[in-house]
């Protein structure tokens, strides 16, 4: 969904162009949501997105994550492997971010400048 689309809380899937298979995602769109994102958390099975969002940290995560910095139109920005501990710097055009186990969005055929749906 490009545009001004008003993100609800929830679950939904991500498609990424090329792949067949359709990949959960947790839709974190409210404030605890998006505070709490992965923090806590041993593993994730499929991703989480944060709306709105443009910078993430990894402070007291207990694994590496990859990130995918997505613009207004869910196009991927720009995409980093972040480990434990670490403050990722602002992406001025990201108006979302996509956060996965690491290693898993090269799976999925994620680089900058590919295009998702997010339903």
């Amino acid at each position: 969904m490009a545009g001004r689309r008003q993100w609800q809380g929830g679950t939904g899937t991500l498609r990424v162009p090329g792949r067949d298979a359709a990949v959960p995602v947790e839709i974190a769109a409210t404030y605890g949501p998006r505070r709490r994102g992965l923090l806590g958390r041993d593993g994730i099975e499929g991703a989480i997105l944060l709306t709105p969002c443009n910078s993430v940290h990894t402070f007291k995560m207990r694994f590496a994550i990859d990130v995918a910095y997505l613009d207004k139109e869910l196009r991927v920005v720009d995409l980093h492997v972040m480990q434990p501990g670490r403050l990722g710097r602002p992406r001025l055009r990201a108006r979302h971010v996509l956060e996965a186990a690491a290693g898993a969005m090269a799976g999925w055929g994620l680089r900058p400048g590919v295009q998702v749906v997010i339903a």
